[in-house]
């Protein structure tokens, strides 16, 4: 085991990593940019680094300021959280080049699934179900006119090396082609460097699940269900809860073991999602992401696992702590995310927090940062906390949700917590009854 790992990451996932480190007797590392000095990652950890200005991307993606830290205080693995590197195939094998262990996959791994067609062609051949689209980058429009008559109108074009939503592009008829195509492209180029592009079978009204896989990489991997991600406003995950309320016990058997079957064959370590649409009964592939997700709690609460401690023993070279067989789904977990923001625009809100109180009681679980007094820097993302709610049924876990919101107190700064208290009184989300649209929709008539 090692004796002491840093962590490459900032606000609640930070101080996620410590807890568990620090309950394996693990010593930790926090970093910080100079607008985190007083952060709660910082306060808890053992030890703490400065390695840069407030801008991501001259502190918590300056690579060379994380590898000195580890350097300087003998940390002898990274834990990479989510966001800023921690999909970074390069910043992987760097890692590798300086016998510092990366607590995740392998950089390979990261960068065959970091590519949405090499992933899709990798998933196919280990037998995941994909959505009908090309079999590769679409490289002009010509082609994508031809691909686009094959698979059958609406079409939607993908930016290869896309996500949060950039380079996507909706093409109804062929009489929209042409500006999608160019549009994806271009935005494609803006924001990635990579104008590469694919295009897929748009699905009207699906779902979007998500299958939690861990692995060894020895060959050996689990699947612990799934996780319904589908309330989504421009593509951003809002709400998560495991299992789906669509899913049936056979769905979640069948595609839990194919995706675990697949991660085995290629010797993957740690934790990973494989992402699906999911409509009329069928799992279309959408990508795999190779780090821990913003929603694993609501995994852990169902399942009874702890997923960072895991990754760490993993990383370690110790064996994994349970097998499939060891694996029971236990009630029903639901997720929100709470950003400082203002509604109705969801504008960010920065600033001083003059009060701070969580929720409490059975099957409550708050991941926050904040505490009274701290200021929001206005630097990062908007997420502030995820409250999390488990219970024997979905009905006990709404309930359990509808309650908390209630008790939460987050005072200087508006928040997206008046949104939930509206949402959990919805029917359809009552009844489980929404799709990847349904939010959108529903913001438009509720808070235009």
């Amino acid at each position: 085991m090692f004796s002491k790992i840093l962590i490459a990451n900032r606000g609640e996932i930070a101080l996620r990593v410590v807890r568990a480190a620090r309950e394996m007797g693990v010593a930790t590392v926090a970093v910080h940019s100079t607008a985190d000095a007083d952060a709660m990652h910082v306060r808890m950890a053992d030890e703490s680094v400065c390695i840069g200005p407030a801008s991501g991307a001259q502190s918590y993606l300056n690579v060379a300021a994380i590898v000195s830290a580890c350097e300087i205080t003998g940390a002898e693995a990274i834990h990479p959280g989510y966001g800023f590197l921690s999909e970074n195939a390069a910043f992987v094998q760097v890692l590798e080049d300086h016998d510092i262990t990366f607590i995740g996959p392998t950089a390979e791994h990261i960068r065959v699934m970091g590519d949405k067609i090499t992933a899709k062609e990798t998933m196919r051949k280990l037998g995941v179900p994909c959505v009908p689209g090309s079999e590769g980058g679409v490289p002009d429009l010509q082609t994508a006119e031809l691909m686009a008559a094959e698979i059958g109108f609406p079409v939607i074009v993908k930016a290869t090396a896309g996500g949060g939503g950039r380079g996507m592009k909706l093409a109804r008829s062929a009489a929209d082609l042409e500006n999608a195509f160019r549009t994806a492209r271009s935005e494609a180029k803006a924001a990635f460097g990579n104008d590469e592009v694919y295009i897929e079978k748009y699905l009207g009204t699906p779902r979007h699940i998500e299958v939690q896989v861990f692995g060894d990489g020895r060959g050996r991997a689990v699947h612990l269900g799934e996780r319904d991600c589908s309330l989504q406003r421009r593509h951003q995950k809002v709400l998560e809860e495991a299992p789906g309320p669509a899913i049936t016990p056979e769905q979640r058997a069948e595609i839990g073991r194919t995706c675990a079957e697949a991660v085995a064959r290629i010797n993957y370590a740690g934790a990973g999602t494989i992402e699906f649409l999911y409509e009329d009964g069928n799992f279309y592939f959408i990508e795999m992401n190779t780090r821990l997700q913003v929603e694993h709690p609501v995994t852990e609460a169902v399942y009874g696992v702890d997923l960072v401690r895991e990754q760490i023993n993993v990383a370690a070279g110790l064996p994994m702590s349970f097998i499939q067989e060891d694996l029971r789904l236990n009630g029903h977990a639901i997720e929100v995310r709470i950003n400082a923001e203002k509604l109705p625009n969801f504008s960010p809100s920065p600033g001083r927090i003059t009060q701070y109180h969580a929720p409490g009681g059975l099957g409550v679980r708050m991941d926050s940062a904040l505490y009274d007094g701290y200021r929001i820097p206005p630097y990062y993302d908007s997420l502030i906390g995820k409250l999390i709610v488990h219970g024997r049924d979905r009905d006990e876990a709404l309930a359990r949700l509808r309650r908390s919101l209630g008790e939460i107190i987050v005072d200087g700064v508006d928040t997206t917590i008046p949104l939930f208290a509206e949402l959990v009184e919805d029917p359809d989300i009552r009844a489980g009854n929404y799709t990847i649209h349904w939010l959108e929709d529903w913001l438009a008539r509720n808070l235009a």
